[in-house]
């Protein structure tokens, strides 16, 4: 539809990121609307498992990292690995694209499934590996990559939250069925462990 935002399509080695352009400022409020979106989400995360309380202690302590992603498409006819399997290490991550459909995400039972973000009112939200350990592994933290095909260049938007402190399974998320099965942990802290190393390497009991 016209009239619709879109994410532009731009050369992100050129001046249109500096302050004060238009790019730079459609951007800030992209990102200030995935921060929003977070917010509310992680409220719902929290309310559902009657851990309200902590909420406000949470979103005090957390910062959000933006990153501008763009996968040219494939060189052959057949698809091109855009970006290898794998977690974030967030607490969540927030994803906003243009048109060009190339995310697929990883089921628990193993099965890939491509994610319609065509639209662009369409915004995907991606359990990180540290609510994953907070949430005791009751919250899947899923495996995802990006599989490019056709000539178009993906451009994306992600918003990825993390904690500036230690993070820690509530008391509430504990019992016989689902022993402990993560230590407190800094959550920048894992910015620094080997990627693909896993929580269980990280923080596991």
């Amino acid at each position: 539809m016209e009239g619709e935002p879109r994410l532009p399509v731009l050369d992100f080695t050129m001046d249109d990121l500096k302050p004060g352009t238009n790019t730079c400022t459609y951007l800030f409020e992209h990102a200030k609307l995935a921060e929003e979106l977070d917010r509310t989400v992680a409220r719902m995360i929290f309310e559902s498992y009657g851990l309200l309380e902590y909420y406000d202690s949470y979103i005090e302590s957390t910062s959000y990292l933006l990153r501008l992603l763009a996968h040219k498409p494939p060189k052959q006819v057949e698809p091109q690995l855009g970006f290898m399997a794998h977690t974030d290490k967030s607490f969540t991550t927030i994803l906003h694209q243009n048109h060009v459909n190339a995310l697929m995400v990883e089921t628990k039972d193993g099965n890939w499934i491509d994610v319609d973000l065509s639209s662009p009112n369409s915004y995907v939200v991606l359990a990180g590996d540290a609510l994953m350990a907070w949430s005791n592994d009751r919250i899947n933290s899923p495996n995802h990559k990006v599989l490019m095909c056709g000539n178009e260049t993906r451009y994306s938007l992600g918003v990825f939250a993390f904690n500036r402190g230690i993070l820690q399974v509530p008391e509430e998320l504990i019992d016989e069925e689902h022993p402990l099965q993560y230590k407190p942990f800094d959550h920048l802290g894992l910015l620094n462990f080997p990627y693909g190393a896993g929580m269980k390497s990280y923080c596991g009991v």
